[in-house]
């Protein structure tokens, strides 16, 4: 059963998140969870191998190409879109639900997926991107991360640059240089955007 709504209840809005990868997005969404509990993380679909630390179902639901194409061409996703060589994509069921249960869905996901949301959902979609401190920093953490060869490594920095340039199409746009202090500015704009505003 859906939450009863009344006059003064802001409407679910859908939070993007995006940044290059090894940028913080997934640690900074992590963060919002455990302070906001009107959020709910959506789990996105992906081709990619699982890793070592990751849980399916929870972190992605990892599936083959060919039960990737088949939720294609049955047209299950909001979005999807090529990174770094592995398809990853959103079902409008997941959003539905989680909408339906009165909840902001919050996604990390990249350029493409939120411009595609925001084409389909329109402002309802809240977009913040998080820029590392450097290109410098980035690859570091990239590099500290592990679990990624020097091949995947290089090609997230090339991609990088791309999606950096697609940060002027967001509504905001934070540096994570120091994760408490991007943390404090991730909250006070959902605050203002998801908690005070009635749309």
């Amino acid at each position: 059963m859906s939450p009863k709504r009344t006059e003064h209840t802001p409407l679910p809005r859908l939070i993007i998140i995006s940044a290059p990868s090894g940028a913080g997005k997934t640690t900074l969404s992590s963060m919002l969870l455990k302070e906001f509990p009107k959020l709910q993380r959506s789990v996105s679909t992906t081709t990619r191998p699982k890793r070592e630390n990751e849980m399916d179902g929870t972190h992605y639901h990892f599936v083959d190409e060919k039960t990737f194409q088949l939720k294609i061409e049955k047209n299950q996703f909001a979005e999807w879109a090529l990174v770094h060589g592995k398809r990853y994509g959103t079902t409008r069921a997941t959003i539905d639900d989680i909408l339906a249960r009165g909840c902001n869905p919050i996604f990390d996901i990249d350029v493409q997926g939120a411009m595609n949301l925001r084409a389909l959902y329109g402002d309802r979609c809240l977009l913040i991107f998080i820029h590392p401190p450097s290109m410098e920093a980035l690859k570091e953490r990239l590099i500290q991360r592990k679990g990624d060869s020097v091949e995947s490594i290089e090609n997230r920095l090339k991609n990088a640059y791309s999606e950096i340039q697609w940060s002027q199409k967001y509504d905001y746009q934070i540096t994570n240089d120091n994760l408490e202090t991007a943390f404090q500015k991730l909250k006070e704009i959902i605050v203002h955007e998801c908690l005070e505003k009635k749309r």
